[in-house]
């Protein structure tokens, strides 16, 4: 079935969140059947999420599902800069969406878990060693990786039929397995900004403020490194 471009990437986006802020809400909260089961439970779910996503959505919209994709395809002229500003729309409210579908589905675990940093942590990213020139730089390299793979993927010579959203997912795997340890790898300003507002605005008891001060990192940092990968794959390409 083929949806409307806008749709698909919202509809995208929102599966890519709500799995993978999912798994983290069943990581961490407390009472879950997932509580505590660790890193690599939530690399493989936030993998899982980018597979979900991209496979529903590829066919329609392409499955950018992250405004740093989109960007990088707006600078080398794949989608036009009034096109690409609709779908980072879309992406940033179907993230919206995505947060508040967990919050539901973990809404009594949320109740039960008294600690603030834990509950922003399920909606999003913030450095384990706060270091604003180090934490961008993570953030940069770890979305240029990302950027720099997907736009080889869109070479003709390697398309695998119906499996085409695999390699996006092992490329997020694989990300968070080896640089998601600084900052929790946002590497998708819609991914981190939505759920930050989601969680300011929702009434949770016992959460503490969104740590806005840091919120900029998720999105500068994504975004140059989505850039510099575009510039790069044009270089070599």
């Amino acid at each position: 079935m083929y949806m409307n471009v806008y749709l698909a990437e919202l509809i995208g986006t929102a599966l890519l969140v709500l799995m993978g802020t999912g798994v983290v809400a069943n990581v961490t909260l407390k009472k879950t059947l997932g509580h505590q089961a660790g890193w690599l439970a939530i690399n493989f779910g936030w993998a899982i999420a980018v597979f979900i996503g991209v496979f529903v959505t590829a066919h329609s919209s392409g499955a950018h599902l992250n405004p740093a994709v989109t960007m990088a395809l707006a600078v080398l002229n794949k989608i036009t800069w009034g096109k690409a500003l609709g779908y980072m729309a879309a992406q940033l409210v179907g993230a919206m969406i995505g947060a508040f579908l967990a919050y539901i589905a973990y809404k009594d675990h949320y109740a039960a878990t008294d600690d603030g940093n834990t509950i922003l942590g399920t909606f999003s990213t913030g450095p384990v060693l706060s270091n604003p020139i180090s934490n961008l730089l993570t953030e940069a390299v770890g979305t240029f990786v990302l950027v720099f793979a997907v736009l080889h993927m869109t070479d003709p010579d390697y398309k695998l039929g119906a499996l085409d959203a695999l390699p996006v997912a092992l490329v997020v795997l694989g990300i968070g397995l080896s640089l998601g340890g600084p900052t929790g790898y946002a590497i998708n300003p819609a991914r981190d900004l939505g759920p930050r507002i989601v969680h300011y605005l929702l009434p949770i008891a016992n959460k503490r403020d969104s740590n806005w001060s840091y919120s900029w990192i998720p999105i500068i940092g994504p975004i140059a490194g989505g850039v510099i990968a575009a510039v790069a794959y044009q270089l070599v390409g």
